[in-house]
């Protein structure tokens, strides 16, 4: 009987149809009554009583009981089984990955953190991916029928829907998810790593409510997530989101996309990195400038980031400042143009706290318009380096149930 709903979505029924939005509510509302539900999706009360009834028959929805109500009989309490299913995450960084399992109320199960990985754009590495995403599922010993999907963030452009990625392991011409799908046993579905990070933070982190938000990820790095009336925008093809590669800057800096004069190049983790090492290697003094010449073992940004926080190093600390000046001069733009309730500074820099959230609020209160930008409160990431890996396994639930 289990097997039904996912045979429905396969065949993409109506009936389907209607139990993925029954599903989708319930993702992002909790628990409802059959009336109440009825309402939201404005259809009949036997039509959702009927689906209801097949759904807990499958083991989707669960009964959880009488609700009390000031009069009258009380109804029944329905919400998802948190055992019916499970979803996997897989956030790729640039020198590990996150892997998480979550059931289908969306609780985290099981999470691994950091698993020694190198993300080359090369068949070896999709090969070393796909051995530590089998490890992981071997160890969490949960039976493959109930791992539903698993969704991989990677960086650069990537179309969800067509399962094509285009900036990392392209090398066939069939879909990235689909090879993955074959190679793995279970349905792959891929997503922007930035774009995960939104919808994390949107579903589990500091979103209160907020329907419009603009997540940036300040990593090694920079993009943003858009979130528009509460769902996450994509953009004809997925592309959606490229902020780091807004020519900026008059200078002669060589991006990794190929062009000069990018945001990135002076604000990002890597532009951090670079301006740190030169402005060491000119004679400024940081707890950091013995570390800059071992070349066995290569300064990290985490070092960096580390310095910044835990040491308060003064020339990792201007250095980050100045980023937050120039980046939220572009940030003000973003306000301008999007009138967002809600800006999230995410990703690795935003470990650094107040160093570089201040001078971003304060370039936005200078170059933005004063109307527009007190509309739009700005805020850390409160995932912070979880936001990837909570959003890599939110979406690989959404992206089965979602219509």
């Amino acid at each position: 009987m289990k097997q039904r709903l996912l045979k429905e979505i396969e065949a993409g029924t109506k009936s389907a149809l209607l139990k993925k939005k029954i599903i989708t509510h319930y993702i992002y509302n909790g628990g409802s009554t059959i009336t109440d539900l009825a309402k939201e999706l404005d259809l009949s009360v036997p039509t959702v009583t009927k689906f209801i009834s097949e759904m807990c028959e499958d083991g989707y929805i669960n009964d959880y009981g009488k609700l009390e109500t000031s009069g009258g009989r009380y109804p029944s309490l329905y919400g998802l089984n948190p055992e019916s299913g499970y979803f996997i995450g897989v956030d790729i960084k640039k020198f590990a990955i996150n892997i998480g399992l979550i059931n289908f109320k969306g609780d985290m199960v099981e999470l691994k953190m950091n698993i020694p990985f190198k993300a080359e754009n090369t068949p070896e590495a999709l090969e070393e991916l796909r051995k530590l995403i089998i490890q992981f599922i071997k160890k969490v010993e949960i039976p493959h029928e109930k791992i539903l999907n698993i969704n991989i963030n990677v960086s650069g452009r990537v179309n969800p829907e067509s399962g094509y990625s285009f900036s990392q392991f392209n090398f066939e011409e069939r879909p990235l998810a689909e090879i993955l799908t074959e190679k793995i046993g279970i349905r792959v579905s891929i997503d922007n790593d930035t774009r995960a990070m939104a919808y994390g933070e949107y579903l589990k982190g500091c979103v209160k409510g907020e329907k419009h938000i603009i997540f940036v990820n300040v990593s090694w790095g920079l993009g943003i997530g858009i979130i528009i009336d509460g769902k996450v925008y994509t953009g004809k093809s997925g592309f959606s989101g490229e902020f780091g590669h807004t020519n900026t800057f008059d200078n002669e800096i060589i991006c990794h996309c190929g062009k000069k004069g990018c945001l990135e190049t002076e604000a990002s983790g890597s532009a951090l990195h670079r301006i740190l090492l030169e402005r060491i290697r000119k004679g400024e003094n940081s707890i950091l400038s013995e570390r800059i010449d071992d070349v066995g073992n290569p300064l990290t940004l985490d070092e960096i980031i580390s310095a910044v926080y835990k040491e308060e190093d003064l020339l990792c600390i201007e250095i980050v400042e100045e980023i937050g000046q120039k980046l939220g001069k572009q940030i003000a733009g973003l306000i301008n143009i999007f009138n967002p309730e809600l800006v999230i500074i995410g990703g690795t820099l935003s470990l650094t706290g107040d160093y570089i959230t201040q001078p971003i609020k304060t370039a936005v209160r200078k170059y933005s318009l004063n109307l527009v930008n007190k509309d739009s409160a700005i805020m850390t990431s409160k995932l912070k380096d979880k936001a990837g890996i909570i959003g890599a396994c939110m979406l690989a639930r959404s992206r089965m149930f979602e219509s």
